[in-house]
């Protein structure tokens, strides 16, 4: 581990998993199952968990970590090994910008969700975008053997791939407050959004 990721996890990582276990908790649907696609160590999962004991949350990831605090199942990183509609919500956290092909992993969770997708992700947008988010992912991730094709997608097209999914908008946010002062001046900005999306029902679509 280099300084720079020292550093991250020293001064981040517990923040992120406490911030994003608050952030994204009123968006699942009461006594859901939840399938956490691309869970990594499922600390995430774990908070969530802490927060809404009424959730049921399964985890699967193209790598197993020893050290996972929620069940996980390997899969390719593109097809869902799971039934149609067989959880209320599929769920992801920083995954879909790793992804070879983002829509069809949406599609594949199109299909396994019966009633919602929650993303949390990266938005190209803002001065510097695109170097500041690969900057944040190397730190991140290099170190985990975590594909890093950087495909970051500004909000217009995140939201033309989800109405060509039939999947509405019902909620989004950019203000998220990850990062303490004065890192929230370089690395929130308008980089980070969180999604929720129906399935089945057009809502709040940018043309």
């Amino acid at each position: 581990m280099n300084p720079f990721e020292r550093v991250h996890d020293a001064c981040q990582v517990d923040r992120r998993v406490h911030l994003l276990g608050e952030l994204l908790s009123p968006l699942l649907v009461e006594a859901a199952d939840v399938l956490d696609v691309g869970c990594g160590d499922g600390r995430i999962a774990a908070a969530l968990s802490t927060v809404r004991s009424d959730l049921r949350i399964e985890g699967i990831d193209v790598v197993m970590r020893p050290d996972a605090s929620i069940p996980v199942h390997l899969f390719d990183g593109l097809n869902i090994p799971c039934e149609d509609d067989s959880y209320d919500t599929v769920l992801f956290v920083d995954v879909l910008h790793h992804a070879e092909d983002a829509t069809a992993l949406l599609r594949e969770a199109r299909r396994v969700a019966r009633r919602q997708l929650v993303i949390k992700d990266h938005l190209l947008e803002g001065f510097l975008a695109e170097p500041t988010l690969r900057c944040m992912d190397r730190v991140g991730n290099l170190r985990h053997d975590v594909a890093l094709p950087h495909h970051y997608w500004t909000e217009r097209r995140w939201r033309r791939t989800w109405a060509s999914l039939d999947l509405g908008v019902v909620g989004f946010e950019t203000r998220l407050h990850l990062y303490p002062f004065p890192l929230h001046w370089l690395f929130d900005r308008q980089l980070h959004f969180v999604a929720r999306l129906s399935v089945g029902r057009q809502t709040d679509v940018v043309a």
